[in-house]
């Protein structure tokens, strides 16, 4: 069963960093485009951040960009996200996700293209 789990969420002070961690198992997803999700209290599900399947191309929301990292560690089958500049908006369950498809930042939004998603980790951001 091939499946995603998260980890390293908790809570942070606005303007703190703090790194998540998805780790995969049950198959290697070197050849998926992975992303990182985030869904607040009464909002839908919002697009962070995504990463092609070699790691070499990064994308990023306008509301993160310049806050946050995304990367992966395919060997460990392993994907991160750096936050950096915490604000009080960030504070969501955070989702990372895997794509067959090798998506480009056009279509890293589109949660239908997602096969698999984690539980979620809770990040909070306090003032």
């Amino acid at each position: 069963q091939a499946q995603l789990v998260e980890s390293g969420g908790g809570m942070v002070q606005a303007g703190g960093s703090r790194k998540l961690s998805c780790a995969a198992s049950g198959r290697t997803f070197s050849r998926h485009s992975m992303a990182w999700f985030r869904q607040a209290p009464g909002k839908e599900r919002e697009w962070v951040a995504g990463i092609d399947w070699s790691g070499g191309s990064t994308y990023y929301a306008r509301s993160v960009r310049g806050r946050f990292i995304i990367s992966r560690d395919n060997a460990k089958n392993t994907m991160y996200l750096q936050m950096n500049s915490l604000k009080l908006e960030d504070t969501a369950v955070y989702y990372c996700a895997a794509s067959p498809t090798d998506l480009t930042n056009t279509w890293f939004d589109v949660v239908a293209l997602y096969n698999f998603w984690g539980q979620g980790t809770q990040v909070t951001v306090s003032s």
